[in-house]
């Protein structure tokens, strides 16, 4: 049996509890991976909240990015043997010391990147990545990032200024170094954001990646004139109701080594906020849910653990 942190029923932080689970056999297309590192976001809450379906086998291991080490391989899967230092997205729960990783959406880790560093990658930074894309802005255009102080966002900003592009993102006046570190132009968001939008950018923006939806989103989507360049990553409805889009998920194993170069190579600085060890899940997960967190946050578990 293997320690794994996860939920017995659909609610609130109440429902969260260590369980005990069976070491898994990989499947068709699936690693088996002793955990390193796992990268803790905000779907992980709404998961266990039921925002996103509440169709899964309780209890379930929450977590959905995962770095480690190959133990075995399944059938059919070519590019990975034991031993591989690898990371990519979990198919059984990333918060526990074994799991399986997706190996159409797994990488191996470069040897100067970290196991934690890894790990902040197949999601925020591979959502930011398919964000960017699905946004369709250049150089010398200006982009709108609603939430640049999250994990998303962060990395957002830094990939669309290596591109250069002009970065305004919203954020709360006390991150307002942090997103200037990033090489963004912060306004605070709440009442009055439209207007502050256009005070930063007084040529309006040219495409808005949104990264909070509600309120914030529809407000700032009067600062933009071609609504195709408007793409969110959390509020379906809103985006298409205001004449947007859901970004459209396209994370390959070629996606994220692509990405786990920059981040080897310090071109791209996932902004690990953040480490706590696996008997912290629920705190980690609390500041998450809170909506305070800035950058990336992740537990590290295994024997990363123990030191």
């Amino acid at each position: 049996m293997v320690k794994a942190f996860g939920f017995v029923d659909y609610g609130g932080p109440e429902t969260q509890e260590f369980l005990d689970r069976p070491v898994l056999e990989p499947g068709p297309g699936q690693l088996a991976v002793s955990v390193r590192a796992a990268g803790v976001n905000p779907v992980d809450w709404k998961i266990r909240r039921g925002l996103l379906g509440r169709d899964r086998e309780l209890p379930a291991v929450l977590g959905q990015e995962a770095a480690g080490v190959v133990e075995r391989i399944g059938p059919d899967v070519t590019g990975f043997t034991p031993g591989d230092e690898v990371f990519g997205i979990a198919a059984a729960g990333a918060f526990a010391e074994q799991t399986l990783l997706l190996a159409a959406m797994s990488a191996v880790k470069p040897a100067a990147l970290g196991f934690a560093e890894a790990a902040t990658l197949p999601v925020a930074a591979a959502t930011a990545d398919d964000g960017l894309r699905d946004v369709g802005v250049g150089a010398g255009q200006t982009l709108l990032i609603l939430g640049v102080a999250g994990g998303v966002g962060s990395v957002a900003a830094q990939i669309a200024r290596s591109r250069g592009i002009r970065v305004v993102g919203t954020a709360s006046d006390a991150n307002r170094g942090y997103v200037e570190s990033l090489g963004a132009v912060q306004v605070r968001y709440g009442d009055g954001v439209a207007e502050r939008i256009a005070a930063a950018a007084p040529d309006g923006v040219d495409g808005i990646l949104d990264l909070v939806g509600g309120a914030d989103l529809r407000a700032a989507a009067e600062t933009l004139a071609d609504r195709s360049k408007l793409v969110s990553t959390v509020d379906p409805g809103t985006v298409a109701e205001l004449g947007g889009r859901f970004v459209t998920r396209a994370t390959t194993a070629a996606s994220l080594a692509a990405l786990a170069a920059l981040a080897a190579t310090g071109e791209l600085d996932v902004h690990l906020t953040g480490r706590q060890p696996m008997a912290h899940a629920a705190e980690a997960l609390a500041l998450v849910e809170s909506g305070h967190a800035r950058g990336k946050l992740i537990l590290d578990i295994g024997w990363e653990q123990a030191g």
